[in-house]
């Protein structure tokens, strides 16, 4: 996938900011996306894949509903990641419906920054989504080793994440679940953006309840109905805390996160900057009609700023800038950015588990 501007703008609009022209270039690439997308998402996916092609590595992450492991595809010696979930918790923690919307939307989207749908297929007793191998790991593992993110490295994620939420909302998607555990580094030092289990259609507003405490947006927690504004606010944290190497919403109690969120009060480490400091406020903004990203501006409020000054978003979507730090990465099948865990085998049960329920899968 490649994006270039119809008409080339100057190298210093470009550095210095994003133009009005430039975006309204880019959001007729942004159509052509979604028209794409729209495509997809009325296709019946079939896959022509059986378990016993797939050679099990280890596993690289456990869940509420099961693990993710790696897995050699023996037709093509490929790495892959594949999500399993039991159907019968699954079904236990009412996300039947989030779980096969999930399944949707992977097998939907295309994007540089976001992970999407290889294969999937089902068995008596598991669900399973077939992904590509990231192998740089979560951004958390990193943000943990490093402390915090160099300013520069810091933009440079920021940007991604910036460019995969504005197409994420473009074709009327609503993420959710923005966090650094969500968010993979690829071997080339771009990132990926997964677990699209909270993502959802959003015409209007919606009011459901979902997502990780220290990151869910006020009027979320207060069960106003919310859209898109969920996504920038989580941003705002999410940028807040690679900087700072914690997020700006803390307690042991997660009552009090929810006040100290609802309240709009953290403090930002003396190390920001000020234009730093002047993107998470505009972007931690409790009311919704100040907050950047949701504003008439939209997203230029964010590519236009002060802070992200000296960004090629052009450059940056095609994977031209050089990345301020790449994973150790020996071989693409190499697993060392991820954590140990415990293996357990998958055992499909002998006689078919929940079949109405999965009836559309």
């Amino acid at each position: 996938m490649s994006y270039k501007l119809a008409t080339q703008s100057t190298s210093t609009e470009v550095r210095d900011g994003y133009t009005e022209q430039q975006q309204q270039q880019y959001r007729k690439y942004l159509q052509q996306l979604k028209n794409e997308f729209d495509q997809r998402w009325c296709k019946k996916q079939n896959f022509n894949i059986v378990f016993s092609d797939l050679e099990r590595v280890r596993t690289l992450g456990t869940g509420a509903f099961g693990r993710v492991v790696l897995l050699k595809y023996s037709k093509t010696q490929k790495f892959y990641a594949m999500k399993v979930l039991e159907k019968e918790k699954v079904i236990k923690m009412k996300q039947v419906d989030h779980t096969l919307y999930e399944k949707r939307i992977l097998e939907a989207i295309r994007f540089p920054f976001t992970v999407s749908m290889e294969f999937s297929f089902k068995d008596n007793s598991y669900i399973y989504f077939v992904m590509p191998f990231v192998p740089g790991g979560e951004m958390f593992s990193h943000l943990r080793r490093m402390g915090k993110f160099e300013e520069p490295l810091a933009k440079f994620y920021a940007s991604q994440v910036i460019l995969a939420l504005e197409y994420l909302h473009f074709i009327n998607l609503v993420y959710r679940d923005l966090k650094p555990e969500n968010i993979l580094i690829d071997r080339n030092g771009y990132l990926k953006i997964t677990d699209f289990g909270f993502c959802k259609v959003l015409q209007g507003r919606t009011w459901t309840l979902c997502g990780t405490p220290e990151y869910l947006a006020p009027e979320l927690i207060l069960s106003k109905g919310y859209g898109f504004s969920v996504d920038w606010w989580s941003f705002g944290v999410l940028l807040y805390e690679m900087n700072a190497g914690y997020p700006p919403f803390y307690a042991n109690d997660p009552m009090k996160t929810y006040e100290k969120i609802v309240a709009g009060k953290y403090r930002c480490p003396s190390s920001f900057n000020a234009d730093l400091r002047d993107i998470v406020r505009n972007t931690l903004q409790v009311d919704i009609t100040k907050r950047f990203g949701v504003m008439r501006n939209g997203v230029m409020d964010f590519k236009n700023h002060r802070w992200f000054k000296g960004i090629e978003w052009e450059a940056i979507l095609n994977c031209r800038w050089t990345p301020p730090y790449i994973p150790k990465c020996k071989h693409p099948g190499d697993s060392t950015n991820f954590e140990r865990y415990d293996e357990e085998a998958i055992k499909p049960s002998s006689h078919c588990r929940f079949e109405s329920e999965f009836l559309d899968f």
